[in-house]
């Protein structure tokens, strides 16, 4: 297993987060070419209330959002629109690669999901790709980088059979 979920909000359990979490991380890290084995990501299914403490404790913003992501080091490339500094593929022998941690909560990823007509489940496996990738060094700030991270994160959902987040 790479994901590690820690439940703190036992309706997580309804929807099977871990599941959804490992599949999101294993099809992120298959679709870089990055290998599937000896990577680690730590989960922590939580409320709005939760999340709104650690958005306020790390980001300094005193509201609830879907979803957290803090990497285990800075992947981000050099200039925005290129690739990341993706980790070298882990020693089999050796400890697992751990590629940071991720919070997600519970309320608004229903709210959004209810609100963009979408089933629960994909959003959570887009918002849990979103993040994954984040742990890998990208990010949406610059245009160039948005649109790189969207790009990847829309052909991930399409192979597995989730309709583009970003035309809805």
């Amino acid at each position: 297993m790479i994901t590690d979920c820690v439940i703190e909000d036992e309706r997580w359990d309804a929807v099977a987060l871990d599941d959804l979490a490992e599949r999101a991380a294993v099809a992120v890290l298959e679709h870089l070419d990055l290998g599937t084995e000896g990577y680690e990501i730590a989960v922590l299914a939580c409320d709005d209330a939760r999340i709104q403490e650690l958005n306020a404790d790390f980001r300094d913003k005193d509201k609830a959002t879907n979803v957290l992501s803090w990497p285990s080091e800075e992947r981000a490339p050099d200039e925005p629109g290129e690739e990341p500094y993706y980790p070298e593929t882990p020693d089999p022998d050796g400890p697992p690669e751990e590629l940071g941690d991720i919070a997600i909560s519970y309320d608004t990823c229903l709210r959004e999901a209810n609100d963009a007509e979408i089933p629960f489940e994909n959003h959570v496996t887009h918002l849990m790709i979103h993040a994954v990738l984040h742990l890998l060094g990208h990010d949406h700030i610059d245009d160039r980088d948005a649109t790189l991270m969207e790009g990847i994160e829309t052909e991930i959902l399409g192979k597995m059979g989730i309709p583009d987040p970003y035309t809805i």
